[in-house]
């Protein structure tokens, strides 16, 4: 009798246990970390605390793959390989393969060689706002093309044919780490969650009402965080590219991170931003991109031209302009 009460009493220990660790179905939890530069967060409904701290551990995983900031990263040891060909990881291949695929798209206006140039730039510390010279620019830029990537899928392998060659990731990186979390958070069960990756937007499901989530378009350079528009989304993702997220001014003149491989300068083609809604928050990451590289018009056309995508544009004057609405 004894023995059958220790064990009714190790049971109900264990099933309070257990209750206490299941989130109930309308609580929501969130997990903030800084990652790729930027400040990402993630808040889901009926999570567990273990899961959140796993998508942590994803975005840790990922940038010691992807980064060119980290040293040691599979990203860096292909830019220091000089020309000879690296090893990598599938995930490295797949989405250095998906960013040529966006590379070709729009014509090299989206270049994922585009390091050399975006280093001597230095958009992310450069408080003296040095402006490099043109020699500089034009060195730089002779060493981008992404023509002179080669990949061998079944060597599983990357080759930069010129050894000066650089790769820079940080056009389509979160939007793939953040289409990856998804994935990890449907298979752990959640149904309603916001994955916010610097400005990579990509929802699972609906918010907690059961109604689409509302996605604010950031007004550029608006410091109250007013949006200039606002989308309604659900399984989807929103990502913007623009003149103002990272800048300085210099002698009256704007210069922006978003740089073109032909000329070695800041794209000024009149567009403030390009936002773009689809599926995959790794194809909105690489588009947002093209669709601003490309200017208004031929950017409203790539967008019409592949189906299932929006996108709104913000130029100069601060009007908005739609592609891809029915």
């Amino acid at each position: 009798m004894k023995k059958a009460t220790a064990f009714l009493i190790i049971i109900l220990l264990i099933l309070a246990l257990s209750s206490c660790s299941l989130p109930r179905k309308d609580e929501k939890l969130s997990v903030a970390g800084l990652y790729f530069d930027t400040v990402i967060q993630i808040d889901a409904l009926g999570v567990r605390t273990s899961v959140l701290e796993e998508c942590k551990e994803i975005c840790e995983t990922y940038e010691t793959l992807f980064s060119n900031k980290i040293e040691t990263s599979e990203v860096s040891r292909i830019n220091a390989s000089a020309g000879s060909p690296v090893k990598v990881s599938q995930e490295t291949l797949d989405l250095i393969s998906l960013g040529l695929k966006y590379c070709e798209l729009s014509g090299g206006k989206f270049d994922i060689t585009i390091a050399p140039l975006s280093d001597l730039w230095n958009f992310t510390d450069n408080p003296d706002h040095v402006i490099p010279d043109a020699a500089a620019i034009e060195e730089a830029r002779s060493h981008v093309d992404y023509k002179k990537v080669l990949i061998d899928e079944e060597a599983c392998t990357v080759t930069l044919q010129d050894p000066q060659a650089k790769i820079d990731l940080g056009g389509i990186a979160k939007g793939y780490i953040a289409d990856r979390l998804k994935e990890y958070l449907k298979k752990e069960g959640v149904e309603h969650a916001l994955i916010n990756l610097g400005g990579n937007v990509l929802t699972l499901g609906t918010s907690s009402d059961g109604s689409p989530f509302r996605i604010g378009i950031q007004k550029p350079f608006d410091e109250q965080n007013i949006p200039i528009d606002t989308v309604e989304i659900q399984d989807r993702s929103v990502v913007s590219s623009g003149v103002y997220q990272r800048y300085f001014e210099k002698d009256g003149n704007l210069y922006h991170h978003i740089l073109d491989p032909e000329t070695g300068y800041p794209y000024a083609n009149g567009l403030l931003q390009a936002t773009v809604i689809t599926d995959s928050s790794a194809d909105g990451d690489a588009l947002s991109t093209c669709c601003f590289a490309l200017g208004l018009e031929e950017g409203s056309a790539l967008a019409e031209s592949l189906g299932d995508v929006q996108a709104v544009f913000v130029t100069e004057d601060y009007s908005l302009h739609y592609a891809g609405y029915q």
